[in-house]
């Protein structure tokens, strides 16, 4: 630094102390940030901390909450479960009346559906004391658990390793013997359960619809509530009142958009339509088509035709579509009048049981004269629960008397006068009782309670979706008949499908509908020959396979032989499709067109008549091509003889016993051979 001159000296210690002032401030600013940083991370970081807050939800989540019935029954202090298989409503009434009962032998009850609920903890029922499952199941179709107890069924068939030693249980099957796999659902109900270690405590009840169901539910539940006595050690209050399930509530100041007007599930689901369409959440499908297809006779055949376009909808060939009807106005308005009340008035039926799932009884809140229209059945006869509760609300002892001897199964009832003259027409509505006995004024929120349920009607699809892919098609004849006490009986469904206009008063008519899905099905391989054989309506799903097997021949596919036997009455009034058929015919679809017209000549000739006149043909395509054989229409008659004529043509060419044909049937049943849609 001796060789620097003054002025460089002064100036390097000028920028020494600038530059040390600047590594300072910099450290400030750095350490500054630094902190800042820390804290922020540090203040953040902890902000969080109070999160073990959430601690505080140990309830179970509200889907545990509500698939518990055990949780429930504790809850509620109940001991005795209904569970339900239900397709057209019974099933559930069944359940609803034996779930009170209950209350009558100082126990209580409750109706499920096993659709909501966890069947799983079947076997913690043991942990109720005195506790006892009820199943009331339904048999739909060809032997199928119904749409709510398909989930209950599968878990039955998958869980053989679980234990129900500690259930106690009974069975009430409903079925019809005119179907080939009668009762099927309850009967599998009843032995799986024992077979998984239950205790079964009464016997099975088989009730048949082709006779009389309600007789033999009422026979089967008077032997079984004193041997559920007996085996609990308790007895009957004697309490023979009725017991109400629901209570009536008025709303004079409600907004009436919040008002149900006939929708199935969702408030307003028919102003704003929403995708997907189901049971709950039905399409209101305009109505296209709608003519008359005899040419004559006294009977109305009718084919519609349902516009599905934007609605997101698929069906299959053989899939079902079901529709939701109305009553008529006219009924309703009578009943009305009958009970002398203000069908307008805007009420809820609210449930007593304020745990149960089931608030209503139909959507609410509604009107009187929408419940009548839209929800509740006043077409069908009273079954005898009603007719007993009814009893109380007739002034006339006389008719209090009758009344409780219709309801009764005792043969006192069964022969006296009254029983007689209401049983004398196979149906007897509500409004042909109430016009009979006129001290018989029932408050109308109780009866609107007993009412069972409008359901949907089912009709098999009569087109293809892939000829008709925005549309569908119904095949119906309208039911209706005079009584032999002079009045007239109207179908429900036949005759307000009937009214269905495709324009009305410049509107489009609409039928609320949707899809069920079958398994009647044509063949996975095109090249299988299939047989159809459909009387009278029973043509409505070969309208679709016959289209289906057209369009399948256009698309150069190779297509097995497709052979139709139809039958009906005249061909000069009946012959349903004629000029379709005949050209499927002529073009080829249709290799074989058989049709038996019944009432053409002196004796009767069947479609089964025809079957047998074809054997060779017949046992050719089902022994050696792998024929599949469809069956539609009655179940009672024709799809006997049918199956009858089929035993027939095995044993005779096939050089079998009757009992080796019989099971040879059975075997195409088992391999999706033979499939039957058919009714009662």
């Amino acid at each position: 630094m001796a060789d620097m001159d003054p002025a460089t000296t002064t100036q390097t210690e000028s920028m020494m102390e600038e530059e040390a002032s600047l590594f300072s401030s910099l450290d400030i600013i750095l350490v500054t940030l630094l902190a800042g940083v820390v804290l922020y991370f540090v203040m953040n970081r902890k902000k969080p901390e109070p999160i073990p807050e959430f601690k505080k939800l140990d309830t179970p989540a509200p889907t545990t909450r509500e698939t518990s019935f055990i949780e429930k029954m504790k809850k509620t202090g109940k001991n005795i479960i209904v569970f339900y298989g239900s397709q057209t409503g019974t099933g559930e009434e069944f359940a609803n009346r034996l779930s009170k009962d209950a209350q009558r032998y100082g126990m209580k009850g409750m109706a499920a559906d096993p659709e909501e609920y966890e069947m799983g903890e079947l076997s913690r029922l043991s942990e109720i004391p005195n506790s006892l499952a009820i199943f009331c199941m339904a048999t739909y179709g060809e032997g199928d658990p119904t749409d709510n107890a398909q989930d209950f069924y599968d878990w039955l068939q998958e869980n053989d390793d679980e234990d129900l030693s500690g259930l106690n249980y009974t069975v009430f099957a409903l079925g019809n013997k005119t179907y080939e796999h009668y009762n099927a659902m309850g009967k599998y109900v009843d032995k799986r359960l024992e077979e998984l270690g239950a205790k079964r405590i009464f016997d099975l009840g088989l009730g048949d619809d082709d006779g009389n169901l309600e007789e033999d539910f009422v026979s089967w539940r008077e032997q079984f509530w004193p041997a559920v006595c007996e085996h609990f050690g308790v007895e009957a209050l004697g309490d023979e009142s009725s017991i109400r399930q629901y209570v009536v509530k008025e709303h004079t100041d409600i907004n009436m958009n919040k008002v149900y007007t006939g929708e199935i599930g969702r408030l307003q689901s028919f102003e704003v339509q929403k995708p997907p369409f189901d049971a709950k959440n039905p399409f209101l499908a305009p109505v296209t088509v709608n003519r008359r297809l005899n040419k004559a006779g006294d009977r109305h055949l009718m084919h519609l035709e349902l516009d599905i376009t934007g609605s997101k909808i698929r069906y299959e060939s053989g899939d079902h579509v079901a529709v939701f009807p109305t009553n008529d106005s006219a009924l309703v308005n009578k009943l009305g009048q009958l009970l002398g009340v203000d069908l307008d008035v805007v009420i809820s039926l609210n449930n007593l049981d304020e745990e149960s799932n089931k608030k209503h009884p139909f959507p609410c809140p509604t009107t009187y004269r929408t419940a009548l229209t839209h929800y509740l059945d006043i077409t069908q006869s009273p079954r005898t629960n009603v007719l007993y509760e009814l009893a109380q609300y007739a002034s006339d002892p006389k008719d209090q008397e009758n009344m409780r001897k219709m309801a009764s199964s005792s043969p006192e009832g069964k022969v006296s006068d009254v029983w007689l003259r209401f049983t004398v027409c196979i149906v007897k509505p509500i409004i042909h009782i109430l016009e009979d006995m006129p001290s018989l004024k029932p408050p109308i929120d109780h009866l609107c309670e007993l009412l069972p349920r409008l359901q949907a009607r089912y009709y098999s699809i009569a087109s293809s979706s892939k000829v008709h892919p925005n549309s569908i098609h119904i095949c119906a004849v309208v039911v209706e008949y005079e009584t032999k006490t002079g009045r007239t009986n109207k179908g429900v469904a036949t005759n307000w499908l009937k009214n269905k206009l495709v324009t009305d008063n410049g509107h489009k008519s609409t039928v609320p509908m949707y899809i069920r899905k079958s398994q009647f099905r044509l063949p996975f391989k095109a090249t299988n020959p299939v047989i159809m054989i459909g009387p009278g309506t029973g043509i409505a799903p070969f309208m679709g396979f016959i289209q289906e097997r057209g369009w399948l021949k256009q698309q150069g596919k190779e297509v097995g032989e497709t052979v139709m036997y139809f039958g009906c009455r005249h061909k000069n009034e009946d012959y349903l499709y004629q000029e379709e058929l005949e050209e499927a015919e002529k073009t080829g679809v249709l290799t074989q067109l058989n049709v038996a017209f019944s009432r053409d000549q002196e004796h009767k000739v069947y479609v089964q008549h025809h079957l047998k006149k074809n054997k060779e043909n017949i046992w050719k395509l089902v022994n050696s091509e792998n024929a599949h054989i469809y069956i539609c229409g009655d179940a009672r008659n024709m799809a006997k003889d049918v199956q009858a004529a089929f035993y027939e043509i095995t044993e005779e060419l096939g050089g079998m016993t009757r009992t080796q044909a019989t099971d040879y049937v059975k075997k195409l049943m088992t391999k999706g051979r033979y499939s039957q849609d058919v009714w009662s």
